[in-house]
């Protein structure tokens, strides 16, 4: 693994064409995942009505921190980087979406993060008012939303453990379950765990030096606890991962 900056690429989910004999989001690969899966078809129909499709290049922003907080995101496919600058200067990545994910749900007037593109990503986009006001019409969906919120604050609990009293190896270890886990829901594969950030986004995510990223890795894979592939890791000996991870 040369280089901080290296990314690992990861192939975007592929898209089904915009045609529409059927509606952009009953054709959408990660439906079942995101909070439009809690939909019907006439439903998804009228949610179509106000989606905008945007399009970034890979490190293009998507929104900036303490922006107007005016637009919902659902990313289809590609990932993310979140992240708040501090006000000495320094960047604490906050999280990493997916596809599936929805960004911009909270209810505040600005942006608390900012977000860019890891990978070339797409994703529909929403007036935030239009959003809340087809929100408010679907009692169905805004239960969906109440468990999409608990999801978020248990990853927000995990990450706040991560950060505590583990080691440097065991962050990475519970670093890399995590993503495992959240890309099987993509029906990638579970033992080949796809890293579009760069060892730095880690190191700025877990509170460790990218040196520190490295050297665990690097530890790992003489271990052979896992194989680093150009598109990411390869979990060799699951067991040591997890057991590492929980920890």
């Amino acid at each position: 693994m040369a280089g901080s900056q290296e990314a690992f690429s990861v192939p975007p989910l592929a898209l089904c064409p915009n045609a529409k004999a059927e509606t952009h989001c009953e054709q959408c690969r990660v439906r079942s995942l995101s909070l439009c899966g809690a939909l019907e078809a006439d439903e998804l129909i009228d949610l179509d009505r106000l989606s905008r499709p945007m399009h970034h290049a890979a490190r293009e922003t998507i929104f900036e921190q303490d922006e107007l907080a005016d637009s919902v995101f659902n990313i289809t496919s590609g990932s993310a980087r979140l992240y708040r600058l501090l006000p000495d200067g320094r960047r604490q990545v906050v999280g990493f979406a997916l596809p599936g994910d929805f960004l911009g749900l909270a209810l505040t007037e600005r942006n608390a993060f900012s977000a860019d593109a890891l990978t070339p990503l797409t994703a529909c986009s929403f007036s935030r008012q239009s959003f809340s006001d087809f929100l408010d019409s679907k009692p169905h969906l805004l239960r969906k939303l109440h468990a999409m919120a608990g999801h978020e604050l248990s990853l927000a609990q995990e990450q706040m453990v991560i950060l505590g009293r583990r080691t440097a190896e065991e962050k990475i270890a519970a670093f890399l379950i995590g993503l495992r886990k959240r890309w099987a829901r993509l029906s990638t594969s579970s033992v080949t765990i796809p890293l579009p950030m760069t060892r730095q986004d880690i190191g700025d995510f877990l509170g460790l030096t990218v040196e520190t990223v490295s050297r665990m890795l690097t530890r790992l894979a003489r271990e052979k606890a896992i194989l680093i592939v150009p598109d990411g890791v390869r979990l060799l000996n699951v067991a040591r991962i997890e057991a590492l991870a929980e920890s």
